[in-house]
């Protein structure tokens, strides 16, 4: 059986900019537009009358609009600004203000897998809607046919073993199926924990200085996805 292929997003299969320099930005400067066109919406007042509530009962949405903004700057996981993120990310995604970057090498590599027979999983930090909006619409078009599986947060913390023995048996596979590919050291250091196999995916574009020797902890070092083997051990 071939392994799953699992990975990261920001530094692994896309630019660690595009998150911070587009998506957050434009979240921030559309919000309040947003807001006065579509807070009415159920799913969208669900959420607004949640900070509003968590804050004290504010009555003003454009001072829930301030809130939400400050926790932009801030880089907070809060669940209601992640779903209205989401929200104004894929009206922005629609009216084509952006697509979502994905490096090249990673592209070719992930069809490549996708036509062998591994099944391909995400595990991001972003919400799981968040993820599908970014392969659904990326520069190369519509990834979204690879992915069998898109995990969160929401199955752990990224740097406990425990969220990766999660996700092997949510695949029905043991962690030793499973190859795990990310930036992040801490999170393959996790998951090699949990039993997983690990690639670090180390990009010049998001790592000018190159980490090498004792800085990638034992683990497999690779600047592009097209160095990958998934079947070495």
């Amino acid at each position: 059986m071939k392994p799953v292929i699992l990975t990261d997003i920001e530094g692994t299969t896309s630019s660690i900019s595009f998150v911070k320099d587009v998506l957050f930005p434009y979240a921030r400067r559309a919000l309040p537009g947003f807001v006065r066109a579509r807070g009415n919406e159920p799913e969208v007042r669900h959420w607004l009358d949640q900070v509003a509530m968590e804050n004290g009962g504010m009555c003003q949405d454009a001072m829930v609009v301030e809130t939400l903004q400050g926790w932009i700057d801030q880089d907070r996981k809060h669940t209601a600004l992640k779903a209205l993120q989401g929200m104004v990310w894929d009206a922005g995604y629609r009216s084509g203000d952006f697509t979502a970057p994905v490096y090249p090498d990673a592209v070719e590599a992930l069809r490549r897998w996708d036509e062998a027979g591994h099944v391909l999983a995400v595990y991001s930090s972003g919400s799981v809607p968040a993820q599908r909006l970014l392969f659904g619409n990326s520069d190369a078009g519509d990834l979204l046919p690879l992915f069998d599986a898109f995990f969160d947060t929401a199955v752990g913390h990224k740097r406990e073993a425990d969220s990766y023995r999660g996700i092997a048996r949510s695949l029905g596979r043991e962690p030793g199926e499973v190859l795990f590919l990310s930036d992040v050291v801490e999170e393959l250091d996790a998951a090699r924990d949990a039993g997983m196999r690990t690639v670090l995916v180390d990009r010049r574009e998001d790592y000018p200085q190159p980490r090498t020797g004792a800085a990638t902890n034992g683990h497999v070092r690779v600047e592009r996805f097209t160095d990958i083997d998934p079947a070495a051990p």
